[in-house]
């Protein structure tokens, strides 16, 4: 009797541990929110692999930034969020490529300049009108349980509009982006490919907006590609596996802050610096224990004809300056 009384009060715990773990995807916020972040992982990630490649880890933090002044202007002029502030944000992808292009001034340079002179714009008209305040709060931190199904419409929109673009100039940015003046060389009109990732950039940074916010967005368009470096050297493999980390992390990072009570985008962020860590430490004791066979295999000493029944090598001949 005792036996069966435990028993009971066992599968009554699991259950109760099982609604309790259940119990985000009974809200339809949180189903919304998961979804979203799920796509903005993954879009992120996938788009950042090209970010690193290229070397322009800056560039996704500062069109943030830039992307919130164009945001702010649409508010102002009553024009679409979404249309506004791409094309703000493209505008000063392309303003930036031009600077580095015509003046001898480096890249990361002009990230500098012109973003953060956007960012200011932003703010001046947020201090002049005030009725931006909580737009502005949403948009530098994120408001992920706050999605609406329009959100989603848009997000999912995006990603497949860049998924489409990717997959049919993939030869194009491939090229481009390890070395942009051989594939001038060979024709590749790099003029287009860079405008066109600037506008794929943009319209990713403002569709993200709303799940990351200005302050985390480079870090879900920097640490799911570098993770993924670590463990692969195939281009393909790293573009799918970058794209996997972002999209888990994302939704990871969401449930969890469900029950710890925190901030959803900084949630899906530190799980993102979890994931980097990890693999950091897993590709050292990786490339350590290679080391470690390789010079096991240079140091093992060659089996003794003797021992193993073969006749012994003659021994070579000596001449007379021996």
């Amino acid at each position: 009797m005792a036996g069966r009384k435990k028993t009971i009060r066992y599968q009554g715990t699991v259950t109760a541990m099982l609604d309790l773990l259940a119990e985000p995807f009974t809200y339809p916020f949180m189903l919304r929110g998961m979804l979203a972040a799920i796509l903005a992982g993954a879009l992120c990630g996938g788009i950042g692999v090209y970010i690193i490649l290229k070397r322009m880890a800056y560039i996704g933090h500062g069109l943030a930034h830039a992307v919130l002044g164009g945001a702010v202007v649409s508010f102002v002029l009553s024009f679409n969020f979404l249309i506004g502030s791409t094309v703000w944000g493209f505008l000063c992808a392309q303003v930036i490529t031009l600077t580095t292009k015509k003046r001898k001034i480096a890249y990361d340079a002009a990230i500098g300049v012109v973003t953060t002179a956007s960012f200011a714009v932003g703010i001046v008209l947020i201090s002049r009108y005030k009725s931006f305040t909580r737009d502005f709060e949403t948009a530098l931190f994120g408001n992920i349980t706050g999605v609406t199904a329009g959100d989603l419409v848009a997000l999912a929109v995006v990603t497949g509009a860049v998924a489409l673009v990717l997959f049919v100039a993939y030869k194009h940015f491939l090229f481009t982006t390890f070395d942009g003046d051989v594939a001038q060389f060979y024709g590749v009109p790099t003029g287009w490919v860079e405008a066109m990732f600037s506008l794929v950039l943009a319209g990713t940074i403002v569709v993200s907006l709303q799940v990351l916010g200005v302050l985390l967005i480079a870090g879900a368009t920097v640490i799911p590609p570098v993770s993924a470096r670590m463990l692969t050297d195939s281009f393909p493999r790293m573009l799918l596996l970058s794209a996997a980390i972002g999209a888990a992390c994302g939704f990871l990072g969401i449930y969890l802050s469900y029950f710890v009570d925190v901030s959803s985008g900084a949630t899906i962020v530190l799980v993102e610096a979890m994931v980097f860590a990890g693999v950091m430490v897993y590709a050292n004791l990786r490339s350590r224990l290679a080391a470690i066979r390789q010079r096991e295999t240079h140091t093992t000493p060659a089996p003794d004809p003797a021992d193993s029944g073969m006749a012994r090598p003659p021994e070579p001949i000596k001449t007379e300056g021996d």
